[in-house]
């Protein structure tokens, strides 16, 4: 399998990863300007869509205001027109009604809405009726008028209320014609009658003043106007929407003008009214979202030269980002080139106050500490080879003594002297075990054996000062391994520390035995015992390692080794009395080996 592949600088990744990161944030950008464009576009249309209601609002505030005018003219002067006819009846009446009749509708003629005005109707029982406007006039218009449903409605409102409505046409001459009209009745102010149905003007707007001021508009727009109560009187393109929601909208808000984002129809739509404080008039456009026209050139333009600017500023400044931070690495990695052919020298080029002139530093001391470690491990290997050479002249002695000791124990056989014998070969066993080395691992038995040889020779050396007394609980533990001289260290120092020093003849008692897969080995003796504060210090003091000993071995050293090969739960436990005992206890994990033969 080949394992080379391309490599990938760290100045490589950098960029890389700047570069995903600089296109993510400039298509972000990119789609915030699309988003802000947009909703600047619709605010814009929002606002030209109030701009054109109120076009048409003052549009028709003007023409109410002209029409409340004559009717206030009407109803509320005893104009000169009306002079004659009002004086009384006499041969001048119908010449002097005839010139009224025509100086009322010169009067609608000037306000220059007499074309929507449907019928004029000036009214007095019994006295005169006087009619103008658009369509034609009848003798019985005025009981049509008063025949009305909403006659009485409309003559009680106040004198200041001039809410428009729209009611059915009440003139049977052109009811099928022009079916709705905008009635607006006020009783006459200067008639002397007592009820106010015997004297009144009514004045009947036709709803095409409002569709004629809708025409004037763009005929691409969706508007409708209303009266109060929701009434449609005219629009224009609003055949698509409903007119349920439209009321459920506007009625939901009371504000004079507003603009809010509402669905209509299954269409998300803009929606701006405005409504005329005297007629009580409600205009309202409807803006579709999908008609705005939006400019795509001008979008994507904009949009390209934005993410475009994101892409070149963010890589340039990348670039030199990315090579600011990969300067040091470089020298970083050409030092470490330099580390691994040898050179451990000092390098204060890849020093400085930041976090790659901390790595430099450390790499500093890194190579100098190398260079101290090398020059102290080729002083061992100088020392271990001289170590090595004097431990091989030194097995030149305890081989020539074991051939002496040989030769001294066949001249004893030969003269019948079997102490001598005894003692030579316990001292040619120990000395060939000792040769051996001291962490070799052996049996229990091969220990035990290992220390009668021990015992024999101090037995003879002390007269028979002391007895060991040996029990071992499990037959099996006999098999159990343990490191070579564990236990000789141990009874020298209950012989030499114990029970010489007391003076009197002593027992040293070994037991062992096994709990919890763990081997405990305690040697017990009855000599002078140890103080608290001398047990203490005992495992820790290395200099209490008495060089006339036979094994040099002292307690500590023991400990050390145990602990060494067997893990810190493992070791000595002392426990002592001063003049009645001390009993030191060997802890080792249960592990079982074959006996060698």
């Amino acid at each position: 399998m080949n394992t080379n592949k391309i490599p990938v600088t760290f100045r490589k990744r950098m960029i890389l990863y700047n570069l995903l990161m600089i296109i993510c944030i400039a298509f972000a950008i990119s789609i915030y300007t699309y988003s802000f464009y947009k909703k600047d576009a619709i605010a814009s249309e929002a606002a030209n869509s109030a701009n054109r209601l109120h076009l048409v609002s003052s549009r028709l505030e003007i023409a109410w205001d002209e029409l409340i005018n004559i009717v206030q003219n009407c109803a509320g002067r005893k104009s000169l027109f009306l002079t004659s006819i009002l004086s009384g009846r006499d041969g001048h009446s119908e010449k002097s009604s005839i010139y009224a009749a025509d100086v009322l509708k010169d009067f609608c003629a000037i306000s220059g809405y007499n074309q929507y005005i449907h019928k004029i109707t000036v009214y007095k029982k019994d006295s005169f009726l006087i009619q103008a406007g658009a369509s034609y006039g009848s003798w019985n218009d005025g009981d049509s008028i008063m025949a009305a449903p909403w006659f009485d409605e409309l003559l009680q409102k106040n004198m200041q209320e001039y809410t428009l409505t729209l009611k059915d046409n009440p003139f049977p001459l052109d009811a099928k014609t022009v079916p709705k009209l905008m009635p607006l009745i006020r009783p006459l102010a200067y008639s002397e009658t007592e009820s106010p149905r015997d004297a009144w003007v009514c004045l009947t707007l036709s709803p095409r003043l409002f569709q004629d001021t809708l025409e004037l508009l763009s005929q691409d727009k969706s508007i409708l106007i209303l009266t109060s109560d929701f009434s449609p009187v005219s629009s224009m393109n609003m055949e698509e929407f409903s007119l349920a929601d439209l009321e459920g909208v506007l009625g939901a808000h009371r504000d004079r003008t507003g603009s809010l984002r509402v669905r209509l129809s299954d269409r998300d739509c803009i929606l701006t009214w405005e409504r005329l404080s005297v007629s009580g008039l409600i205009l309202c456009e409807v803006l579709p979202l999908e008609s705005i026209a939006l400019n795509p050139k001008a979008i994507q333009a904009t949009i390209g030269l934005v993410f475009l600017s994101s892409i070149i500023i963010g890589l340039s400044l990348s670039l030199l980002f990315t090579r600011y931070l990969t300067r040091p690495i470089v020298r970083l990695i050409e030092h470490m080139d330099v580390i691994s052919s040898g050179d451990f020298s000092r390098n204060p080029d890849i020093e400085s106050n930041d976090e790659l002139g901390i790595i430099g530093r450390q790499i500093n001391e890194m190579s100098s500490h190398v260079s101290a470690l090398m020059e102290n491990r080729i002083r061992d290997e100088q020392e271990k080879m001289n170590l090595e050479i004097k431990m091989l002249q030194a097995q030149i002695n305890p081989h020539f003594l074991y051939n002496t000791l040989d030769s001294i124990k066949w001249i004893a056989t030969m003269q019948h002297s079997t102490g001598i014998v005894r003692v030579v070969s316990a001292l040619s066993s120990l000395l060939k075990n000792m040769a051996k080395g001291f962490n070799e691992k052996v049996t229990v038995r091969q220990e035990l054996d290992f220390l009668d040889n021990y015992i024999t020779i101090e037995k003879i050396r002390y007269i028979e000062l002391f007895d060991v007394d040996i029990t071992v609980e499990d037959p099996a533990l006999y098999d159990a391994g343990i490191i070579k001289l564990t236990l000789q260290p141990l009874v020298e120092n209950s012989i030499f520390s114990g029970i010489e020093p007391s003076g009197k003849p002593g027992l040293i008692q070994i037991h062992i035995y096994s709990r919890d897969q763990v081997l405990y080995i305690s040697i017990r003796d009855n000599g002078v015992g140890i103080s608290r504060e001398n047990i203490d210090r005992m495992l820790t003091d290395t200099s209490r390692v008495t060089k006339h000993y036979m094994s040099g071995i002292g307690l500590p050293n023991v400990d050390r080794r145990i602990k060494l090969v067997y893990g810190q739960e493992y070791g000595l436990a002392i426990d002592s009395e001063v003049g009645v005992y001390t009993c030191v206890t060997v802890s080792l994990p249960l592990e079982f080996q074959k006996h060698e033969m």
